[in-house]
């Protein structure tokens, strides 16, 4: 008898099973192409840059990411003009408004500049972001995002930057 009620449960859960959803898994590690507008912080002209992203999701549309640029600007206040290096990790967080295969979301990031020039500049920023992402397949989407930032460094005064960048990312 108990072996009948095993097979009719067995036979009843697989009938009642509802059809398999993908599902987007809730990591990513990406690249991104970009162009970062200085607006002369620091003496820096506009420059293009290479970035490394991640993101991890946390619940309810919120996603953690971490953008790390390097960038080759000319320091406008050398004679003759030279290429440094910079630097710009940021950390923040984002909202996602949807989650399905295209999502546009809002963030802000907590960044930090550094430019090694003759000595090294450090800044401390804030920036608010707004993007796109498009999933190509389940696993891998390209996204354009634009951000704002706000520099602070002591003894100096508020510096500005605008970034734009499109980027290809891997979920896992």
């Amino acid at each position: 008898m108990r072996t009948y009620l095993c097979a009719f449960g067995l036979l009843a859960a697989l009938l009642g099973a509802t059809p398999a959803h993908a599902q987007f898994s809730n990591r990513s590690l990406g690249l991104s192409l970009g162009y970062m507008d200085f607006q002369r912080t620091a003496g820096l002209a506009g420059t293009p840059f290479l970035g490394l992203e991640g993101s991890l999701y946390i619940e309810n549309g919120f996603e953690v990411v971490s953008l790390s640029k390097l960038m080759f600007p000319k320091d406008t206040f050398a004679t003759p003009e030279k290429r440094v290096i910079g630097l710009a990790p940021s950390l923040g967080i984002r909202y996602l408004l949807l989650e399905e295969s295209i999502r546009p979301y809002i963030g802000t990031d907590v960044s930090y500049l550094i430019v090694l020039k003759d000595s090294a500049s450090n800044f401390v920023g804030l920036g608010p972001n707004i993007g796109i992402d498009f999933f190509v397949t389940d696993a891998v989407s390209l996204g354009l995002r634009a951000q704002y930032n706000f520099y602070l460094a002591l003894n100096e005064d508020t510096q500005t930057s605008l970034t734009g960048s499109a980027g290809v990312a891997a979920y896992f």
